[in-house]
């Protein structure tokens, strides 16, 4: 009985932390790591492990941010920041996220189709739909627990890497000891994986899940009121994120190894998309770790595309004053909903013009590249104000991996530039 209390204790611990990092695994980052599977083997491991602890760091730091001052990070900024940077980051998270939607969405159609047979563009219309009822139509509560269940897709990835036959001793060695190589496709798949680990849209959606949970406790309050309550809650929202960053790059790491192991070692070094990576498995790895990668990139697309959405939503709102939650009836939140709706019926709109889905991808990544470093040096800024934390401004650990990770993502995005030329 005491073992059961504990593990429901445990477990209820797990929440935005847990869907944030699952949502990093969407179908535009399951190619990412297809891609480098594929072409790099487990060349790329080492890029995962490294981004750990910095995931872990910049994250708990948004929801810090959030759960102490009881607003999202687009409010805090424009409380503390000049207008003019907060709608400038504002409109790019709306345009990256739309089109990384559209990518999304792209690529479940696509799985879909070749897992049921059909039209790939009716059903990712069909999944677009979806998300954007399940969002306004469920209440906060509610929705989170569909979140919850919806992670439960991502172990497709690691059950087809236990289906297959690893190398360990190989393995550990290329990720624990690298060769470091400085040529274009080197860097430039260096810079997509960390591109599309650390994402922007990643740190506005933990920070409001925050304030969606503090609204939905009636006895919580915003922690800088209520010191008494830190303790308990801060290392609740460690065990979180520490959590939710684990399982996000165990995740990756077995979408590598996976297509490193099956496609890289029969010379497939190109992988266009997620979808493309899951018909190019069938021949080599067999039927049923197709379709496990197949229904993998469907189940976390239902979850990725409503946090591209939802952080989109969240930040428009609190740049504007609008009201702001999931826990609100749609004639409640007028606004806030139809940015939503607006988000994914426009991302799926995107899937039947004549846009390249890769095309859209890479310039989703270069977006997402340029508003990253900024938001991140406004985060970690917000966190070490008074008048934003009270008394719990984040503590030197936290600072050291936050800046750290700034320091790494604006490495990348220089990187990526030098690419571009």
């Amino acid at each position: 009985m005491d073992k059961d209390v504990q593990a429901k204790g445990w477990l209820g611990k797990l929440g935005p932390g847990l869907i944030t990092g699952a949502a990093d695994d969407d179908p535009s980052g399951i190619a990412t790591y297809s891609q480098a599977g594929a072409q790099f083997r487990y060349g790329m491991l080492w890029t995962l492990l490294l981004a750990y602890p910095l995931m872990v760091g910049i994250q708990a730091v948004s929801a810090h941010i959030g759960r102490v001052s009881g607003h999202g990070l687009a409010t805090n900024i424009r409380r503390h920041f000049p207008a003019w940077l907060l709608y400038t980051l504002v409109a790019l998270l709306l345009l990256a996220n739309t089109i990384n939607i559209a990518a999304d969405i792209a690529a479940m159609g696509e799985a879909a189709s070749l897992v049921l047979g059909g039209g790939a563009h009716w059903y990712a219309a069909g999944a677009g739909v979806l998300s954007a009822v399940l969002q306004v139509m469920l209440p906060y509560r509610s929705y989170v627990r569909v979140l919850k269940w919806l992670t439960l897709a991502l172990l497709a990835y690691v059950a087809t890497a236990l289906t297959l036959r690893l190398p360990w001793p190989d393995i550990l060695h290329a990720a624990v000891l690298p060769s470091l190589s400085w040529n274009k496709d080197y860097i430039t798949t260096v810079v997509a994986i960390f591109g599309t680990t650390i994402s922007p849209y990643l740190f506005f959606w933990q920070a409001s899940q925050e304030v969606e949970d503090l609204h939905a406790d009636p006895d919580a309050q915003p922690l800088k009121h209520a010191t008494h309550q830190a303790s308990e809650q801060l290392r609740r929202i460690k065990i979180d994120t520490v959590t939710g960053m684990g399982f996000s790059n165990l995740v990756a790491m077995c979408i590598m190894l996976t297509t490193a192991v099956t496609l890289g070692a029969h010379g497939v070094t190109h992988i266009a998309s997620s979808a493309q990576a899951a018909e190019a498995l069938r021949p080599i790895a067999g039927d049923f770790a197709f379709a496990l990668f197949s229904m993998g990139i469907i189940g976390t697309g239902l979850l990725a595309v409503p946090v591209l959405a939802g952080s989109a939503a969240y930040a428009i709102a609190g740049a504007m004053r609008w009201k702001n939650s999931l826990e609100l009836q749609l004639a409640g939140a007028r606004k806030f909903y139809a940015i939503i709706i607006g988000a994914t019926l426009g991302g799926t709109a995107l899937c039947f013009t004549s846009i390249d889905p890769i095309q859209a991808l890479f310039w989703s990544a270069v977006v997402n590249g340029v508003i990253a470093v900024p938001v991140m040096v406004v985060v970690m800024l917000l966190a070490v104000r008074p008048a934003v934390m009270g008394e719990l401004v984040i503590s030197r650990r936290l600072r050291v991996l936050g800046w750290l990770c700034t320091g790494v993502m604006a490495l990348a995005v220089l990187a990526m530039f030098a690419t571009l030329g």
